[in-house]
């Protein structure tokens, strides 16, 4: 389903319907999945749409800009330790209407389910949206509509053997790739102190022939400072 798309199209699958049909010198949009329709009207020619997964902070609201991923077990690290693992994440798709290289956002949605929870403390603490996954030590098997792999490089700069169990990122920096089969990112953690961790995003695929998503953070010019999260309350 990701790609490009001349216009006029139409999509349809088990998951969802989507139509871009031309009415005289515009079109209209509409999507219609899991009892949820919307509808657009284009005042535009000449155009195209592309479909691609986006930051997954947008469904069912933009009310953050934290994405939580909870590990389904603990991991201890050993001080000194470099190494890889692989979670998921929630894909969300964002559907854009572009001329050239001008990117307009039609539509976002998810067939994952969403929910938000609290980083920190309860009275001051950081909403995020909040994801639960498996540890993998090889790259999982997933369906792309639904889940993104993460390769997560997890470095231990300590002097200790530190435990962990979740992972807080940003959503400036999140550098999402595609193909019909994966959607993937690569991160670093670093673990500088015993309550205290750094995640950024790497510009790199997991495979040769992925293409970039367009970030939606960038585009709408969210007030996020800087791309690397500082986990100060624990991980």
């Amino acid at each position: 389903m990701f790609g490009d798309y001349k216009l006029p199209l139409k999509i349809e699958n088990e998951l969802v319907q989507i139509e871009v049909l031309k009415e005289l010198d515009s079109y209209s949009y509409c999507r219609k999945s899991e009892g949820e329709t919307v509808s657009k009207l284009l005042l535009a020619d000449q155009s195209k749409v592309v479909i691609n997964p986006v930051e997954p902070l947008f469904t069912p609201k933009n009310i953050t800009s934290f994405l939580l991923i909870e590990f389904d077990r603990t991991i201890s690290v050993k001080p000194g330790m470099n190494h890889k693992i692989f979670i998921t994440f929630p894909v969300e798709i964002g559907v854009f209407v572009s001329k050239k290289r001008d990117y307009e956002l039609l539509d976002v949605f998810s067939f994952s389910k969403q929910k938000f929870t609290l980083y920190g403390d309860p009275s001051n603490g950081t909403i995020c949206k909040h994801w639960k996954s498996q540890i993998f030590m090889s790259r999982p098997e997933v369906n792309p509509l639904y889940e993104g792999v993460i390769e997560l490089t997890i470095r231990n700069n300590t002097t200790t053997w530190v435990s962990m169990n979740r992972a807080l990122f940003k959503a400036l920096g999140m550098k999402i790739y595609y193909n019909e089969n994966l959607v993937a990112m690569r991160a670093l953690m670093k673990l500088a102190e015993e309550e205290i961790a750094e995640t950024e995003f790497q510009k790199s695929p997991l495979e040769a022939n992925m293409r970039k998503s367009l970030e939606l953070v960038t585009m709408k010019k969210l007030s996020v400072t800087s791309p690397k999260t500082v986990m100060m309350e624990g991980f």
